[in-house]
Formats: C-alpha cells, structure tokens, sequence
C-alpha cells in the first residue's frame, strides 16, 4: 500500500472522521510525541541490547528488522516475543532484569534523535501565536530511561510531562496516560494532537478524542486501512507546517 501523503489526506480520511466537529488543527494547543521511533532513532541499541540477551539466555541472535517489529508496546513484549512461543515466565523475567540493565548502560551507545526534530520541537514549543502551546512525551518505554535520554540530549526542558510504559496502570493504546496528560495540562480532547510511528499511537489518540499524526519514518506499523491518523508526515519537520 502506498503512503497517505499529507497534502492528500483530507480526501483519504474515512467520512466518520470528516463529520467530526473538531476545531482545525492549527488550534492545536497540546502535542504529546511518542518517543521511539518518533524523535529518536534508536533501533540499534534495542536491536543490541536485545540480542545480548538472547545470547545471555543461550539463544540465537534475531535480525534487525525482524527485532524492530516487536517495539511498541513495552519492554515486557518487547522480551517476549523475542524469546518467541513457548518461553517461561521466569525466562521472561530473567531476560528483562538483564535487558533492562544492558540498555540503560548502552542507551546511547548509537541512538540519536532524527534530523530536524530538535528544530521542530523549538519551533512547536513557541507556540502558534495565540498562546502557548505545550508539549509531552508518552511512551510505552520504562519512564526512567525514557527520561535519562531525554535528559542527556538535552530535550528535558521543552517537555511540560514525560510518562513511560510503566508510570501507569496500563500502557498506549489504552488512553490512560494520554488523559492523563490532559488533565494536568488543562487542554481539551479536541485541542490536542499525539505523534507516533505505530498503530499504537493512532488507537491511543482515537481512544482519548485526540487529534492523531503518524509519521512513516520511524520502525512501527501504521494500520492506515483499519485507523487512518488525522494527519501523515514522512519527516518530522513537516509537522510544523501543520501547526502554524
């Protein structure tokens, strides 16, 4: 399937979403960016730090794609599936304790964050002219390391919340830390946007009432057919010109 472009998605958009009544998204006053994927290129640090732990269990190496495919949802399935059918509970736990470990000590052994997206933040985070304009983080990454990168490439300060996989109940695309968000930055539903590179993101945004964007660069899956985002860019720097 070929990619919705951005210019064309207002004709792409399935009619339930035309009808609804949200306001354009240059009113957009909260955006709330997932992480991996999204403003960080760190697929191999996750790629390594989980083939050191199918070697530290006595399994096989994984190719990177194939390894990619399971980020998303959360360093626990992220374990699991790598380990495939038919693994324990207790080599789960094993191989998270070690994974975990390796890859706060390796977390930014290659990751980076994509091209443009430092600018794009700075952009975003003056606002639209109307107001100020928050942003957030909501990733299903554990919270503490989410927040050591963020720290150290020195993005902390532009973020109002960031909230990982483990700060609540449940993980994205259950809508809770996105309310979360919400409510702590006193935005509406309608006046707030999520960025992701998975379908997970998608479903997370329609679930909380959200605007939704998908970008096509990072190394999750977007299910366009089954839940089309609002908006789809292939480089983060586009973002911008749809939150003027």
């Amino acid at each position: 399937m070929n990619p919705i472009q951005a210019s064309a998605l207002p004709s792409a958009l399935g009619t339930n979403r035309a009808k609804k009544s949200k306001p354009s998204i240059t009113d957009i006053r909260l955006v709330v960016f997932d992480l991996d994927g999204t403003l960080i290129d760190s697929k191999t640090d996750l790629v390594m730090s989980v083939n050191a732990t199918l070697k530290h269990l006595g399994r096989n190496a994984l190719d990177a794609e194939t390894i990619s495919s399971f980020v998303g949802r959360g360093s626990h399935v992220l374990l699991q599936k790598a380990l495939g059918l038919g693994c324990t509970t207790e080599e789960v736990a094993t191989g998270l304790e070690f994974f975990m470990a390796y890859y706060r000590e390796h977390k930014l052994d290659n990751t980076v964050l994509y091209d443009g997206a430092r600018e794009t933040l700075e952009q975003l985070a003056r606002g639209n002219g109307n107001g100020e304009r928050a942003l957030a983080v909501l990733t299903n990454k554990p919270e503490r390391v989410s927040r050591e990168i963020i720290q150290e490439l020195d993005l902390m300060k532009m973020f109002r919340c960031v909230y990982g996989g483990n700060s609540f109940e449940k993980k994205k695309p259950d809508p809770i830390g996105l309310k979360t968000i919400l409510e702590e930055t006193s935005v509406a539903p309608a006046e707030a946007m999520i960025v992701g590179d998975s379908d997970v993101d998608v479903r997370t945004g329609v679930a909380a009432g959200t605007r939704t964007c998908g970008v096509t660069y990072g190394f999750g899956k977007l299910e366009l057919d089954a839940n089309p985002p609002d908006v789809l860019v292939n480089h983060i720097a586009e973002l911008k010109d749809h939150l003027k």
